[in-house]
């Protein structure tokens, strides 16, 4: 809802979600500090309503709140065209194992546990918004000691070439595209697949597995009951 450096026409716009007013402030005024341009909204509703008119590069959406909690609103701002640009990042008091992994399901591209600190804040930001201006013009993406070259759908590691299957060539890309990044599941089907027939959870375990033989073990971790991830 409140608007900051207007004047700084390439600052990113920050749409920062929570129903409690200090941490609202206190988040607005470390973002603010570092030039970006912030929205406030106290529920999921309200946020879907001002991401829907100011087109945010970046949600910052906490988990618990009252009308619509942030689970419901990131699953409906990640099914929606208006936000296919925004990145989504939960913040939550609530460490459990679960809770994580709901928000993950959900479409969330990380996730930061309260007390915020706001060095983590703002390192973690930076480092998601860098995605963005990548993912405009990357073709090529080098994660280590590999390339991968989307132009040739040729993979290099080191002095060596490695030959992929096209889905493999697929799932290895969607996942280095964004290191760190859980994939989920659905997500991966839905990146990969898309609309094949006769896909299931068990046609990535095998493409996983056959990408681990080809580039080697450490560069594709498992999160249990999530996904998968490129490691660096």
């Amino acid at each position: 809802m409140l608007h900051k450096n207007s004047d700084m026409g390439n600052a990113h716009k920050i749409l920062v979600v929570d129903d409690e007013n200090d941490i609202l402030e206190f988040i607005q005024y470390n973002l603010k500090k570092e030039g970006y341009d912030v929205y406030l909204a106290h529920n999921g509703q309200e946020a879907i309503t001002i991401g829907k008119k100011i087109k945010p590069d970046l949600i910052l959406l906490d988990v618990m709140m009252p009308v619509m909690d942030g689970i419901e609103a990131c699953k409906q701002i990640k099914s929606d065209r208006d936000f296919e640009k925004t990145f989504v990042v939960f913040l939550t008091a609530r460490a459990e194992e679960y809770s994580e992994i709901a928000g993950f399901n959900a479409g969330a591209d990380d996730y930061i546990s309260k007390p915020i600190k706001p060095r983590v804040l703002l390192s973690r930001i930076s480092a998601i918004l860098r995605r963005k201006s990548k993912e405009v013009v990357e073709q090529k993406i080098t994660a280590g000691d590999i390339i991968i070259d989307r132009e040739t759908f040729l993979v290099y590691k080191g002095d060596g070439k490695i030959q992929l299957a096209r889905k493999e060539f697929e799932l290895l890309y969607l996942l280095a595209s964004k290191p760190g990044k859980v994939f989920t599941r659905e997500h991966i089907l839905e990146k990969v697949w898309g609309d094949e027939v006769l896909v299931v959870d068990r046609t990535i375990d095998v493409h996983i597995r056959k990408l681990r033989e080809k580039i080697g073990d450490d560069y594709i971790g498992t999160v249990k009951g999530v996904g998968y991830k490129f490691e660096l």
